[in-house]
């Protein structure tokens, strides 16, 4: 039985070192759905042009989504700008996983959000493409020292993950932010479309917020946060960080429960 409605996850990066697939399928395991939505960066195309690090528990992350999928889980596949080759086949449904460039989703409690990966309001990716690929190959670099400092770290017996990469992006979260205006954006697009809110990918800054009377759902990554989004069968949202501590990170409510 699904544990719960709808699953939505962005931002895994296979063919990476960085890639938590471990991590992924133990919180795959655990949330059995009527609804996978990959939102985005699933495979990365633009680190395996470099280099390709397969492993076999990102192998196994793929048998079990296309598993879901032949038992009848509904499962859809917004390609992201790392996968974007995959937009190209749009429309089409590989081995029961449909493939669309946007779609929107009605909740139990009937709102109705647009998933959507997020690289169209990021006016870098957009305009200035070479920006974004020297930024990919900087935080490939800071992924690598990582690994030495995790070693490190075990040797000092420090426990848990830390991410030098998402420490890095911590520290200039507001500045981009300000200039990008990313979070606004995609709820300018969602409400002109008359939606309730969007939940997204992209940034790998995983957050559920108000702005100005929408939701903005970010799924975050599974390379520094290892977080999700859960739909309960009631239609409430929430965001899970699934790392050495497993916790409920935020919750929207029904639209109720947010006006009281």
């Amino acid at each position: 039985m699904p544990k719960v409605r709808s699953v939505f996850l962005s931002d895994i990066h296979l063919g990476t070192r960085a890639c938590q697939a471990d991590a992924l399928l133990d919180f795959l395991r655990e949330h059995p759905a009527e609804n996978t939505f990959l939102i985005g960066d699933i495979v990365d195309f633009w680190a395996m042009s470099r280099s390709i690090c397969w492993t076999q528990a990102q192998n196994t992350v793929v048998q079990k989504l296309l598993r879901r999928a032949r038992h009848g889980e509904r499962v859809v596949f917004i390609p992201g700008n790392h996968d974007e080759a995959l937009r190209d086949y749009c429309g089409i449904v590989f081995g029961d996983v449909e493939v669309a460039s946007e779609l929107v989703h009605g909740t139990a409690d009937g709102r109705r959000f647009l998933l959507i990966h997020g690289d169209q309001f990021d006016q870098v990716t957009r305009h200035h493409r070479w920006v974004a690929v020297l930024g990919d190959k900087a935080y490939d670099l800071l992924v690598r020292l990582n690994l030495g400092l995790s070693w490190i770290r075990r040797k000092l017996g420090r426990p848990g993950y830390w991410s030098l990469a998402g420490y890095a992006k911590r520290k200039v979260k507001t500045a981009l932010n300000f200039i990008f205006d990313f979070e606004e954006s995609a709820v300018r697009h969602a409400r002109e479309r008359g939606l309730d809110g969007v939940i997204c990918g992209h940034i790998h800054w995983a957050t559920i917020r108000d702005i100005d009377g929408l939701a903005y759902i970010n799924c975050g990554d599974w390379v520094d946060s290892c977080t999700a989004i859960i739909e309960h069968f009631d239609g409430r949202l929430e965001l899970i960080e699934w790392g050495h501590v497993r916790s409920a990170q935020a919750l929207l409510p029904a639209p109720a429960a947010l006006e009281n």
